[in-house]
């Protein structure tokens, strides 16, 4: 038999428990919220509607960020920095299929349906602010029409950039709170329709100024308004219900902006500040809330708009990344530090077609200078580097901070004797000189070691951004009032009448001036031929009444606009894409591109998703 031994702490321990147990309640294992709060309680209340006009911010972050089916393929930009074959090797790339527009360029594209998914997805959201808006009956009146008012144009925002993209579209005006498949697209004319429509309403509701910096206001209403009616007024294909009276009406909303917003006084106060050469930091400070600005996309730290939706994230900072998606890089110059900040990552999503620097008159054209970078530098010490040259096998050169290692000569000015050519081709520079038909691949010595390349596109470079995926706060201008001058210009060309400041001509040279500063009034000469890289030719691009034409307001939107959120709804709206894709951008071998490509092809995964099926467009 075995004795039970109880110890004098096992003794406590069963008389804590006994005392725990027995005072313990029915609902001890019960779960007690912490609150009860849902969406159909806060959104009923001020604070709560607030957060939801806010919620619609964010998402202009990823759209304006999502630039492919925006700037690729067009006259302006590639994406890729060579053609074929090139001149030196004869060696043939596979051409971007954006470029070329191929039978890769379908339904099943991962942009096309990302861009699909993030406007209809912003949508939602702002029909969200519609429908829950009747629950809100304590908020003063002014302020609920003006938070609704937001909400509306931001709705309006993506279905015209939608309508644009894909012709007949599928329209949702209220809250979705059932699943459904039937999302049938709506006859384009009738998207216009509802887009003036709601954008009368905003412009009569909301605030001359925003109580927050960002927020929508009467100016970018009327804005958009100028440019709905531009756009219904070409009335692609006849499917808009536009009238020779939209162009007027460009017109007349035009004048409201150009009345209320001052242009800047110099083009590159619109952008971040910065040197040219990267030994020579700047702060990085910048004016982007110049009163030239209508709208913009905010990078900065108030709440309304302080974060890239998680949901859509390609950046998980919430910055901007202009500053990283345009070729060519100079990370690869000699004596570059590695991954610094003084050149930053260039991802080269958006490569520059050599016709755009022909667009420019290098010396007077102040734009130029601000957009490209035509000097490289080296940022550290080299010596006894080894170029690949014509003559002297055995050459060494060395090289100092801040030498200079590349010159890309402007267009119209080629070396062209060996006193003004580099040393890797027998001249005299010890450095790489580049003349504009050598872009794409014709540079004498293919691989010369001195990194051959176009000038940097720097308009949006911001100095001092850690290397990597790191983000920048400058604020994306979506809506500024030089276009308003452009959009007067080309309204009068379509007929117009009535314009504030006179004909097409004297709109579109204020906007001309500016960029030529203390030179104002001069004839500005860019190439007269720019898809002709041989040809120094030149034509003046000043407005007269007798020259002012559609391209030449087209050619100056590549001056003023290149690389903002614009360009392939221009050639779209005027009917040029196709033309201006074959004559200036420079992958032309297998270039398939045709009028079918004005309207994009709806994604296969929506078709596949809905039903009755959607229609695709005609083509694809």
């Amino acid at each position: 038999m075995k004795l039970i031994i109880f110890k004098h702490y096992n003794f406590w321990l069963v008389t804590i428990l006994f005392f725990v147990l027995s005072s313990c309640k029915d609902n001890f294992l019960d779960e007690i919220p912490k609150t009860t709060l849902t969406t159909d309680i806060y959104y009923k209340t001020e604070a709560g509607f607030e957060d939801l006009v806010r919620s619609c911010y964010p998402l202009l972050r990823n759209i304006h960020q999502n630039r492919i089916l925006v700037l690729q393929g067009t006259d302006i930009f590639s994406a890729q920095s060579g053609w074929n074959p090139s001149l030196v090797n004869g060696k043939e790339n596979q051409p971007n299929l954006f470029d070329v527009y191929d039978a890769r360029f379908n339904a099943t594209l991962p942009e096309i349906q990302s861009l699909w998914q993030l406007l209809y997805t912003e949508i939602a959201r702002t029909n969200t602010v519609v429908s829950r808006s009747e629950a809100i009956t304590t908020m003063a009146p002014a302020l609920k029409d003006s938070r609704i008012s937001e909400a509306i144009f931001l709705r309006a925002l993506c279905l015209f950039y939608a309508v644009q993209q894909w012709g007949d579209i599928p329209m949702p005006l209220v809250e979705v709170t059932t699943p459904s498949k039937d999302f049938p697209r709506i006859a384009a004319a009738d998207v216009y329709k509802q887009i003036i429509s709601d954008l009368l309403d905003c412009e009569a509701k909301l605030p001359i100024t925003a109580s927050n910096y960002g927020r929508i206001t009467k100016g970018a209403t009327q804005f958009l308004l100028s440019r709905v009616y531009l756009t219904r007024g070409w009335n692609y294909n006849g499917s808009l219900g536009g009238s020779a009276a939209d162009f007027d009406l460009a017109l007349q909303y035009a004048d409201k902006i150009v009345d209320a917003y001052p242009l800047a006084s110099n083009y590159k106060d619109l952008f971040p500040i910065r040197s040219n050469n990267p030994l020579a930091q700047y702060t990085g400070a910048q004016n982007d809330k110049n009163a030239e600005i209508i709208f913009a996309v905010q990078y900065n730290s108030d709440v309304l708009t302080n974060k890239t939706d998680a949901a859509f994230s390609p950046d998980l900072a919430g910055g901007n990344d202009l500053h990283s998606k345009f070729g060519p890089s100079g990370e690869g110059f000699i004596g570059s530090k590695g991954r610094t900040t003084d050149y930053n990552r260039c991802l080269g999503v958006h490569q520059i077609n050599t016709a755009t620097y022909r667009f420019f008159d290098t010396d007077n054209d102040t734009r130029y200078a601000h957009n490209f970078v035509s000097i490289g530098y080296a940022l550290s010490a080299v010596k006894d580097f080894k170029p690949l040259p014509l003559s002297n096998p055995n050459l060494k050169v060395n090289f100092a901070a801040g030498d200079t290692i590349m010159i890309c000569r402007p267009w119209n000015k080629p070396a062209t004797t060996l006193a003004e050519r580099g040393i890797d081709l027998g001249g005299k520079k010890n450095y790489a000189v580049i003349n504009t038909d050598e872009f794409g691949g014709g540079y004498p010595i293919d691989n010369s070691g001195l990194n051959i390349q176009p000038p940097l596109m720097w308009k949006f470079w911001q100095p001092g951004i850690p290397y990597g995926d790191a983000l920048g706060t400058f604020n994306e201008c979506v809506f500024r009032s030089a276009d308003a001058y452009l959009i007067a210009a080309e309204a009068i060309v379509k007929g117009a009448k009535g314009g504030k400041l006179g004909t097409a001509d004297v709109y579109y040279n204020k906007i001309l001036d500016r960029a030529l500063g203390t030179k104002k009034g001069i004839d500005p000469k860019c190439a007269a031929a720019p898809e002709n890289q041989k040809s120094l030719e030149t034509a003046s691009y000043r407005a007269t009444a007798s020259n002012i034409s559609i391209d030449l307001i087209l050619d100056e939107r590549v001056r003023e606009f290149m690389g903002e959120y614009s360009r392939w709804f221009d050639l779209k709206r005027t009917g040029k894409l196709v033309e201006r894709v074959k004559k200036y951008n420079p992958w032309v071998k297998g270039q398939t591109i045709a009028d079918k490509h004005y309207l994009r092809p709806i994604p296969q995964s929506e078709i596949d998703l809905s039903f009755p099926a959607m229609k695709q467009n005609a083509g694809y």
